[in-house]
């Protein structure tokens, strides 16, 4: 059976009933309910006073305020914020101490929370932060080993038609596997892009991107809808940490080359992308690269081994885990329970490992998504703050699994 509550006001009482009973002392008794004699004293004289409705909590707050802003001057700051919804405390103190001098007007802090007590002022909803793995390791010690891929910002053509640069590199040898002009980063756009890519160079090891769209996004794991592809292709995708681009440099210093070589833009397009095609002949087969002592990419370049496969195989897990679907609606039974995952898992199958009592480490094949509480329901990472225990795979541990 649960236990009872035991009630502020109920605690009172019995406090006030063993002063008229008990045999003990009155200091004794305070002592035995943790509270000041002092405070005893008080709860016995409201007691006496009031009888039992004088042990209820009374407000705290006092009867007056001589600090507090008058009223004209309350109504001033509301006027100006209704007349121009955009002005912040700053700009109200500004306003108000040009158009009103007569006024005694308050501090921006005070200001500001005059706003917030009428419910002028929107609540920003906090960002989730997801947990990052740290720096990826540069494990770039052979052709295919590892991909970089990126955005190389957007310009505009002289058409006036945006132009989204889609890169794509082979680290081990700098040999630029495509340079693509898009005219978004949509998803739907950049998997056709890959495709193509992945049928003629075959499959790498790990592609490295930045965390940005369309290769990341904010759910468990940092996962896409594009990292979940590579993944069903057994391709590990490898995010390099927030604000670091120097932890793919390699592809940033093309992408300074490259810049160079696109000015100006293009009349169009289709224009633009032959100046692209260009740019990757000469940057694979004719540049020197100062990084491959004097050789070009393409003398170290050589297609993978890996071909793209003609139907993608589910992903399986060691037998010790506990392996879910995750339904339509992003999240998977445990027992009666709803556990929420992940829309863009729908479909696929995680792995939960256990590591502790009532405690799982929940994967999507190689990728850490969590872990899950049990008697919570609900999968945490590391920076979340309603975590029970430190985030992140345990200590000693693989974290990255095959991928059948």
């Amino acid at each position: 059976m649960p236990f009872a509550e035991i009630h502020v006001v109920d605690e009172r009482t019995r406090f006030i009933e063993d002063v008229h009973c008990s045999l003990l002392s009155f200091s004794e008794l305070c002592r035995r309910y943790g509270i000041s004699r002092p405070t005893g004293y008080k709860w016995l004289r409201r007691w006496r006073t009031e009888g039992p409705p004088g042990l209820a909590n009374r407000s705290s707050r006092p009867n007056s305020c001589p600090a507090a802003t008058p009223d004209e001057v309350v109504e001033a700051i509301l006027g100006v914020r209704r007349s121009y919804p955009d002005y912040g405390a700053k700009k109200i103190v500004w306003f108000l101490e040009r158009h009103r001098p007569e006024l005694a007007v308050p501090s921006r802090t005070t200001v500001h929370n005059i706003l917030h007590r009428h419910g002028l002022v929107p609540r920003r909803r906090r960002r989730v932060r997801r947990w990052h793995p740290g720096r990826p390791d540069v494990l770039a010690d052979a052709p295919n080993a590892t991909w970089s891929a990126d955005f190389k910002g957007e310009f505009p053509t002289r058409d006036g038609i945006l132009c989204y640069p889609l890169t794509v590199q082979d680290m081990h040898s700098r040999f630029l596997l495509d340079c693509r002009g898009r005219s978004s980063v949509r998803t739907d756009g950049v998997i056709p892009a890959f495709t193509r890519l992945f049928r003629k160079f075959g499959l790498p090891e790990r592609i490295r991107t930045d965390n940005g769209t369309p290769f990341a996004s904010n759910a468990l794991g940092r996962l896409s809808r594009l990292s979940v592809w590579f993944v069903q292709l057994g391709i590990l995708p490898q995010f390099i940490e927030p604000a670091s681009p120097q932890q793919n440099g390699r592809h940033e210093n093309m992408h300074l080359v490259l810049k160079r070589r696109s000015r100006p833009p293009r009349s169009s397009m289709r224009t633009q992308q032959r100046a692209f095609n260009d740019f990757r002949a000469e940057f694979n087969y004719v540049r020197p690269h100062e990084a491959l002592h004097g050789a070009v990419p393409a003398d170290l370049y050589e297609p993978s081994p890996r071909p793209f496969p003609t139907t993608l195989e589910p992903i399986t897990y060691p037998g010790h885990f506990e392996t879910r679907l995750v339904s339509a609606n992003g999240g998977i039974r445990w027992y009666a329970d709803r556990v929420g995952v992940s829309q863009l898992l729908a479909g696929h199958d995680i792995g939960l490992e256990e590591v502790d009592l009532g405690l799982f480490d929940v994967y999507f094949g190689p990728i850490w998504l969590g872990r899950f509480i049990e008697h919570k329901r609900r999968i945490v990472d590391s920076t979340n703050p309603g975590r029970d225990r430190r985030g992140g795979p345990s200590k000693g541990r693989r974290t990255v699994k095959k991928v059948s």
